[in-house]
């Protein structure tokens, strides 16, 4: 009986964990070779946020970057690694391009949290924020039977 609750519960991730996969997967793996004006971007943006960042190279930070999407990738596709893993990854991800949202500049509309054009690209991730909050929970359910 464990046994066919344990797949059922597996079996509702699998859409979130190839979804969001696939999604991480393909943004870690675009900026891997990005170009010089591409990683300032990036890091201009991060750095105006998240002061400390500043003192990392730009190429570097965009290096970092995708290898940070390729890992949150990884332990959403790879199904040995827990709910709960993959979610606190899914989710301290999401917290940090959520904090860009919230705290740059012409992201939001004046007095509102809701997006800018601009700011599209990061609201977007209140999604993926929801998904590792999912995994979480499915997790710590799974642990408590």
């Amino acid at each position: 009986m464990a046994v066919g609750r344990a797949w059922r519960s597996a079996a509702r991730q699998v859409p979130l964990r190839l979804t969001a996969g696939a999604f991480f997967l393909n943004s870690g793996l675009s900026k891997r070779d990005a170009d010089d004006a591409t990683a300032e971007g990036f890091h201009q943006i991060a750095a105006g946020t998240y002061p400390f960042l500043g003192k990392v190279d730009a190429q570097r930070f965009v290096r970092l970057l995708s290898a940070g999407e390729v890992a949150v990738a990884a332990t959403l596709l790879l199904p040995v690694v827990p709910a709960a893993v993959a979610g606190t990854a899914v989710t301290a991800f999401s917290v940090g391009t959520l904090g860009l949202y919230l705290r740059t500049p012409g992201m939001r509309q004046e007095g509102s949290l809701r997006p800018t054009e601009q700011g599209i690209s990061l609201a977007k991730d209140v999604w993926i924020l929801g998904i590792g909050l999912s995994l979480i929970a499915e997790g710590l359910q799974r642990k408590h039977r």
